[in-house]
């Protein structure tokens, strides 16, 4: 696997982790809570652009996920974001995003093993 998708596959890794912590919170909390808002802004905007550069690099998505999809979302909250429905971006960050984490474990380990196995070759 190409570095570059490897780094970006782990940095959506990551953050699909953090989209946890705010759905742990709950939906009640996330719809009140302005930082909570925020924060999951942020962190779909940061998925839609490493989709991008996936995108990009020729990264074919795993079933259930759609690259142009995540593309779209960041650019609606970066350019429409006096239109947000809270509703649908709780629906994006507690079930769309949780399935994408489960579509994408798969290229998840394998951009693991490509970064270890370089790291290894420039200590070996």
């Amino acid at each position: 696997m190409d570095r570059k998708a490897a780094k970006e596959l782990l940095h959506m890794q990551s953050w699909l982790e953090r989209v946890d912590e705010i759905v742990e919170r709950g939906r009640d909390p996330y719809l009140t809570d302005d930082l909570l808002q925020e924060a999951g802004d942020s962190l779909m905007m940061k998925l839609g652009e490493a989709a991008n550069r996936i995108l990009e690099l020729g990264v074919l998505a795993p079933d259930g996920v759609d690259w142009a999809l995540a593309v779209a979302n960041r650019n609606f909250i970066i350019h429409q974001y006096d239109e947000i429905n809270r509703a649908i971006t709780w629906q994006t960050l507690s079930v769309d995003l949780p399935e994408w984490r489960a579509s994408l474990a798969t290229l998840f380990r394998a951009a693991s093993l490509a970064l270890e196995a370089e790291s290894a070759d420039d200590t070996g």
